[in-house]
């Protein structure tokens, strides 16, 4: 039988809510939120989602026009290198540079990472630096979940340098908004038009495709339908796929080389787009041009069935594998009576009494784990790459999702991983070193009343400051939500 939090020390729901709902304590966080936890995350719900603002990062528009330079820079690079090659050049530079004498500085100049990398890398750090400084983490969890729900992956060609802006433009802004606005923010975005293929995607009637003898591509109207909305058996048929997908057609991107002032944004082609009306799920849609791709997505986002797969999948990701039927319906009446009002869904949900009560059984997923394990040791962001390699060793790479359903929220997939968290546990270990907190200390600003016997006792033994705190960080009470 759970045990009722209000119950027991005052300390034990603000530990719970930083672990369930947010990223986990900083030290005195546990202490800080102890009168009020639930007003706490209200509070920063309130607050809204942080906006980034980093003279760094660019558009996304911006990062595909000057990553589409980079390679056609590379190409010529690589053209003249070949006819040098062609012509004996080549073999005239080896001597110089074997005897000694003056060499091409960039001949020796070790490269750095391309372009494309350099701009993941510098989204990399301005998300993890965002979890990292948040008061609880509750918004910016919600910034990495429907992120993951809305996915798009950096292994698509120019995805990579797109991810990031993605996150920033289409997901980071409508977290607490209209969940219709983020579809549509999300749906229209170059990323998710080039990694789902629509980018391309040709109208069998329309003149684009007629001429050049292309066709049809239904890959984002089927996810759309099946993981961003209704989710699977909600009575969609193929015929409703394939006629969303017409609709959908023309909704492509400016390509940069043709378009060197709007190369990279959203472009609605209309040579492209299938002309005429279409029907989905029973309604007609009168040919409208973009205008009537939207009112599908309006129409998608407010049917009853993505209330309740939303509802299924926020449960899920906060507080347990297997939803509770009665937060379900209370999360999905609210996006119902709300047109989808995230805010307020998010709110039902950090006031329900069953998202509090439910057993911590839940396992943190990898990233969520390394915010926490940085959060709750003090260490700072020096290379944002050993970030970047340690959830690749943990097998949730950023950005990287192996398929366009997202990365597992069910604990099972993450079990046979933790012994490379243990590895990860004693590096943070050794990079924080005696830091001179006694163990003890160290369990109560982690932990709190969640933590155990078994595990005071545990880190107590530990034969120094970096074991304890790797002892710590391995325990099931800092593992689970």
């Amino acid at each position: 039988m759970a045990v009722d939090p209000a119950d027991s020390d005052p300390r034990h729901e603000a530990a719970l809510a930083l672990h369930r709902f947010g990223f986990g304590p900083k030290p005195g966080d546990i202490v800080r939120i102890a009168s009020d936890p639930r007003g706490a995350l209200l509070a920063e719900l309130k607050s809204g989602p942080k906006t980034i603002e980093d003279p760094a990062l660019a558009s996304s528009a911006e990062d595909a026009r000057a990553t589409v330079a980079f390679q056609q820079e590379k190409k010529r690079e690589r053209e003249a290198r070949r006819m040098q090659a062609s012509s004996g050049g080549g073999d005239m530079a080896a001597p110089d540079a074997m005897a000694g004498g003056e060499t091409n500085e960039m001949s020796v100049r070790k490269p750095g990472p391309p372009l494309p990398q350099q701009i993941y890398l510098a989204e990399a750090r301005a998300r993890y630096q965002a979890a990292l400084d948040a008061d609880i983490g509750l918004v910016e969890r919600l910034t990495w979940f429907w992120s993951n729900h809305f996915c798009v992956s950096a292994d698509k060609g120019l995805v990579r340098s797109l991810c990031g802006a993605y996150e920033r433009e289409a997901i980071r802004p409508h977290v607490l908004g209209r969940f219709a606005d983020m579809l549509i923010a999300a749906e229209t975005h170059p990323a998710m038009l080039i990694y789902l293929d629509n980018a391309r995607s040709f109208g069998p009637e329309s003149l684009a495709g007629q001429r050049q003898h292309k066709g049809l591509n239904e890959n984002l109207a089927r996810e759309i339908m099946e993981l961003h909305t209704l989710g699977v058996r909600t009575g969609y048929t193929q015929a409703d796929v394939t006629n969303f997908a017409k609709v959908i057609t023309g909704w492509s991107v400016y390509p940069p080389r043709r378009f060197p002032e709007r190369g990279g944004e959203f472009w609605f082609n209309g040579r492209m787009h299938e002309p005429g009306g279409q029907t989905v799920l029973g309604k007609s849609y009168a040919e409208g041009g973009f205008a009537q791709g939207r009112a599908v997505l309006e129409m998608l986002a407010h049917h009853p069935a993505t209330a309740t797969h939303v509802a299924s999948k926020l449960v899920r990701h906060f507080v347990a594998d297997e939803p509770p039927a009665d937060l379900v319906e209370r999360l999905a009446k609210r996006f119902r009576d709300t047109g989808g009002d995230l805010m307020q869904v998010t709110q039902a949900l950090v006031t329900a009494p069953g998202a509090w009560s439910a057993p911590r059984t839940k396992l943190k997923k990898p990233g969520e784990w390394t915010i926490a394990a940085m959060r709750a040791s003090g260490l700072e962001i020096r290379d944002v790459r050993r970030i970047v390699n340690t959830q690749n060793l943990l097998g949730e790479p950023l950005w990287r999702p192996p398929a366009p359903k997202g990365f597992s929220d069910d604990s099972a997939s993450w079990v046979d991983g933790l012994a490379e968290r243990l590895d990860i546990a004693n590096q943070v270990g050794r990079l924080v070193g005696n830091n001179g907190n006694e163990p003890d200390a160290i369990v109560d600003a982690a932990l709190g009343p969640l933590a155990s016997t078994e595990t005071r006792q545990t880190v107590r033994r530990a034969e120094s400051r970096p074991q304890a705190l790797a002892l710590l960080l391995m325990s099931p009470e800092f593992q689970r939500r």
